[in-house]
């Protein structure tokens, strides 16, 4: 059976870019929690697991949120504090940002963070070197995705686990990068937006296309998706297409795929040269912690 791995990046609603820069606002703090109960749900169901990486502000705010996902056997990376954007802080407060959240995380879940995710996907100059000061041991930031205007794109074209050094030469050593998934040729992401943009079963023919190439397809979905979501003013229409029932669906249909869902680190931990950390969480499988 081929390998795959979901991922969910754990943040609300209000915590989205889009919403940041809304006119409206709404008064519901927890829009997106019950997408995660959701997806602990389905994911039971077909028997698969998940990496999370989560913004430690919710593990802060609803810490029950946080260790249920650790307690099905996700395992837990970090997606920052505050879920801001790494390039419009200064090189302090990133620092902060991370070694906040993997301290806040491990606290809250009792488990070992070894995965970082920068919110937007969006990488400064220094990451690997602020990761690496602040103890993580894997990446998951790079989309070698063409360039897409007002959003990313157009830096990469690693579409497999390497050593963080194959991304960036003096990058710290030990460090590996488990790039998110595009669809070969055209270079689109497989998932977040553009699962809803193209539907399922475009995601489905990428990683089809991908376990052929004998790259494990790596998906990204956010727990506000799978919600209804509430009228804000000035969030782009786009955040609202087929959220919902139409993404339950979706992401039935895809862990219904004859795929095995295993974690990040077990993917991460296959390659060369990447170290483990002291509790040698590195190299578990699922289940094992």
């Amino acid at each position: 059976m081929n390998e795959a791995i979901l991922t969910i990046d754990f943040e609300l609603f209000t915590q989205t870019p889009a919403y940041r820069s809304a006119d409206g606002e709404t008064d519901q703090d927890d829009i997106g929690l019950e997408g995660g109960r959701f997806l602990r749900s389905i994911i039971e169901e077909y028997a698969a697991t998940a990496t999370c990486f989560v913004v430690s502000s919710v593990a802060e705010q609803f810490p029950d949120a946080v260790t249920a996902l650790a307690d099905a056997g996700y395992e837990i990376g970090s997606h920052t504090h505050t879920h801001r954007l790494l390039t419009e802080l200064d090189p302090g407060a990133r620092r902060e940002e991370l070694a906040r959240s993997r301290e806040i995380l491990e606290q809250v879940t009792d488990r070992t963070v070894e995965g970082f995710r920068a919110p937007a996907f969006d990488v400064p100059a220094d990451h690997f070197d602020a990761l690496a000061e602040t103890g993580y041991g894997y990446d998951s930031s790079v989309v070698a995705s063409r360039w897409i205007p007002g959003w990313y794109g157009g830096e990469y074209d690693v579409q497999r686990p390497v050593p963080a050094t194959d991304v960036q030469a003096d990058a710290p050593a030990g460090l590996a990068e488990l790039p998110a998934s595009v669809m070969p040729g055209l270079r689109l992401p497989l998932t977040g937006t553009w699962i809803r943009f193209f539907g399922p079963r475009y995601t489905i023919l990428g990683m089809k296309l991908l376990a052929r190439r004998g790259i494990a397809p790596v998906l990204y979905v956010h727990p506000w998706e799978f919600v209804d979501l509430p009228d804000v003013e000035g969030v782009p229409t786009r955040v609202y297409y087929h959220t919902g029932a139409w993404m339950r669906r979706a992401i039935e249909r895809i862990l219904a795929q004859p795929f095995e869902f295993v974690t990040a680190r077990e993917i991460v931990s296959r390659v060369d040269g990447v170290r483990e950390s002291e509790s040698g969480v590195a190299s578990t499988t699922p289940g094992e912690q």
